[in-house]
């Protein structure tokens, strides 16, 4: 069983299909992968609230997922990863960190934030 930490790219996507009642990319990952052990991490709450139209809604829905905090091991991982030179984003470095430390692949549609991760990175919009 992989674990897997659902980027707001995903949650998003997710949301949205959900939404219009239609069967997307994201909908079509989770039919795909009924195993895998999906985590949400403080970056993903956060990116997906801030354009949340009924926060309370989204909430809720992501309650049914694990959650996976952050501190010092993500921490000292982020410092890590930001300081070889090949930095990315700060909450993309911080989303790495935390699956790193999950020992999980990144499912998002962000490849040029993720795709360096090889096979820690999924994209849930490409079969």
């Amino acid at each position: 069983m992989r674990r897997c930490l659902l980027d707001s790219s995903f949650v998003i996507d997710l949301l949205n299909e959900l939404a219009d009642r239609r069967a997307g990319p994201a909908v079509a990952w989770l039919k795909q992968n009924p195993r895998a052990r999906l985590w949400i991490s403080p970056v993903t709450l956060t990116e997906v609230l801030e354009g949340a139209v009924d926060r309370e809604a989204v909430k809720t829905y992501l309650a049914k997922f694990a959650w996976q905090g952050i501190g010092h091991a993500q921490a000292e991982k982020a410092a890590l990863r930001q300081g070889r030179g090949d930095r990315m984003g700060e909450n993309d470095a911080w989303q790495a960190a935390v699956a790193e430390c999950l020992d999980a692949a990144v499912v998002a549609h962000d490849p040029k934030a993720f795709g360096r991760l090889g096979k820690d990175y999924i994209d849930h919009r490409t079969r």
